[in-house]
């Protein structure tokens, strides 16, 4: 990794808007003017601050705090240093150092946020300076535990595309090809009364009535019963979701839920055998016996077979990322880089998830037997293994608006608990309800398209815009734990979608070397020869690590299109002058070599 100079550079996201640069002559500037602000968005208060940059050392600067973001502009002139930090990013406020404090630069606020950086602000100790500012910040940071909104509710953006109109369950059933003789849409969830945490459209097997969903639902954690995530068009095997049963200590045994298993296994008539992928380790399934759980025992569920994925729970992969923020900010430490990675265990969760997927995604591609797969709850690693397996089988889901829809499906509507998860507006930042699934998943979707670099119509930007707001809480699409609670919320109608933005500048994100395909399934490599620390997403603020942005080779690409279809685009108005001149009767005749013009290109 080389290390380069680092005097000037922005910190904000890759999506924000373009910064105005005002002059830095000194003289007279109102530099609020170059702040951006979005519709909606207020200006609450500023202060004039030291910014202590882990790079670059104390930075003199202004701060402007928003009801949406913080923002810091350097006031020094060899410095063009600009912080642009939604305020939904921050984790944790905390004040340093007290009114005695001794030392330069060691009163003020140390801030921690959720996409890999820590930022630290020094201020003056005369009549508690920082008092205004950390209450200002708290407040708008934390607008739950201040009786506040989210932005999201108060963001007045206008976009030419409607991203709540990306999803309608029911035509990507349709497109599925459901329902069908085997399988039927359901409504029994229309008012969320069999699961509060599910979607309020479900497909199951025909053969299986309401009041049989009702009674399985009585065996599965939390009602969440097993229903289907993906069909194959061809050899129709399913891929199926839910959360595990509630067996216990006891063993208990439900004769509605074995039947129902049999009955999805009986909708392809080909299978003798149903495969259940239990995404827990062996020994953390049999301890969830003691808290009421479990798993399928072949005693009871016959015609099956169990694998366990051993991929570990939310406290474990919250603490691998933990060790991951502390290698790589501030600073990336090059004598122990790989040892240091290695102790993380980061690339090994993403390697179990991936190795999981392929296996459910294989078995079903084979035709030889359809899949359920759960994990405690059924909404963390359940959606993680789900949603890739799709991604694998499925060319759909691979473009831009096919990967937003299996997003919407697969996470938001089936409950994946994104405000306990990130903990949106909320100041309990130890909450051992907070973990990094879904960028876990997205992270796994990075290394997929590493991989397969022309199968993906998206390109990194987009897989970064979506976790940057996916903790910004500019956008109501991440926002609570599931449908029954958005819905409750009015969160289509009130906040602005995170698809409005993409789709309305779709060329922003696409891959330039996409080549559609249909049918093919991907098998990414999960050995950990072949996956790499994600660096354009994980030590992107770290101006001393050379990232390439963009690709150049993506960029030349993209050039080389450009100047072929401005070719195709002449080419065509010659041919049409040189038709129009033929059909023109006081054209006088000339030779072929007049009628049509040579074009002359770099080719």
């Amino acid at each position: 990794m080389a290390s380069a100079p680092a005097s000037k550079y922005n910190s904000h996201s890759l999506e924000n808007e373009s910064i105005k640069r005002t002059s830095r002559d000194g003289v007279n500037r109102d530099l609020s003017e170059a702040v951006p602000r979005l519709p909606g968005e207020t200006r609450i208060t500023d202060k004039e601050v030291i910014y202590i940059c882990p790079f670059n050392g104390p930075i003199k600067g202004r701060v402007y705090i928003t009801n949406y973001r913080l923002y810091l502009r350097s006031l020094e002139t060899d410095s063009a240093l600009i912080l642009d930090v939604p305020l939904g990013v921050i984790s944790r406020i905390e004040k340093m150092g007290g009114a005695t404090s001794r030392g330069e630069n060691s009163y003020g606020l140390d801030i921690t946020c959720k996409d890999m950086r820590n930022l630290r602000f020094a201020l003056k100790q005369e009549g508690h300076s920082r008092r205004d500012m950390f209450e200002i910040l708290t407040r708008y940071a934390f607008p739950l535990a201040h009786s506040l909104p989210i932005f999201a509710f108060l963001n007045e953006e206008k976009f030419n595309v409607d991203g709540w109109m990306v999803y309608n369950p029911v035509e990507e059933y349709r497109r599925q090809g459901l329902p069908n003789h085997h399988w039927r849409i359901t409504f029994i969830n229309k008012c969320y009364e069999l699961c509060d945490t599910y979607p309020a459209l479900l497909v199951v097997p025909y053969r299986a009535s309401d009041d049989d969903l009702r009674r399985v639902a009585t065996f599965r954690s939390r009602n969440r019963i097993p229903v289907l995530s993906w069909i194959h068009p061809e050899n129709k095997t399913v891929i199926v979701r839910c959360s595990q049963p509630l067996v216990g200590m006891s063993g208990k045994r439900n004769k509605d839920d074995e039947k129902y298993l049999d009955v999805i296994r009986e909708t392809n008539r080909q299978i003798s055998k149903l495969t259940i992928y239990d995404a827990r380790p062996n020994v953390n399934a049999v301890a969830n016996k003691a808290t009421g759980g479990g798993y399928e025992s072949d005693d009871a569920y016959h015609n099956t077979e169990l694998f366990f994925l051993d991929i570990h729970n939310i406290h474990v992969m919250r603490e691998s990322l933990k060790k991951v923020k502390d290698i790589v900010y501030p600073n990336v430490e090059e004598s122990h880089w790989l040892s240091s990675l290695e102790s993380t265990h980061w690339l090994e969760h993403i390697k179990l998830v991936l190795t999981g997927a392929i296996q459910v995604a294989d078995k079903v591609s084979s035709g030889k037997t359809s899949v359920v797969v759960h994990c405690s709850d059924g909404w963390d690693r359940t959606a993680q293994l789900t949603a890739l397996a799709m991604l694998m089988l499925d060319s759909f889901y691979r473009s831009i608006e096919g990967f937003e829809i299996l997003v919407q499906k697969e996470w938001i509507s089936f409950g994946h608990k994104f405000a306990s998860r990130i903990g949106h507006g909320d100041k309990n930042h130890a909450d051992a309800d907070r973990s990094p699934i879904f960028l876990q998943f997205i992270d796994c979707v990075w290394q997929m398209s590493k991989q397969f670099p022309t199968a993906f119509e998206f390109n990194e930007r987009f897989l970064i815009t979506i976790l940057d707001h996916l903790y910004s809480c500019r956008f109501g699409t991440f926002l609570y734990n599931c449908e029954s609670a958005r819905e409750k919320q009015k969160v289509t109608e009130r906040t602005v979608s995170l698809w409005s933005l993409i789709n309305s500048n779709k060329d922003k994100y696409k891959n330039p070397f996409y080549t559609k395909e249909i049918n093919r399934v991907l098998y990414p490599v999960a050995s950990m020869r072949h996956l790499e620390l994600w660096v354009n997403y994980y030590i992107r603020w770290n101006p001393r690590i050379k990232q390439q942005q963009p690709n150049p080779v993506e960029q030349r690409y993209v050039e080389l299109l450009a100047l072929r279809d401005e070719y195709i685009q002449r080419l065509e108005e010659l041919q049409l002058a040189g038709s129009a001149k033929l059909s023109d009767p006081s054209t006088p005749p000339s030779g072929p070599a007049q009628r049509m013009p040579h074009v002359h290109t770099h080719f």
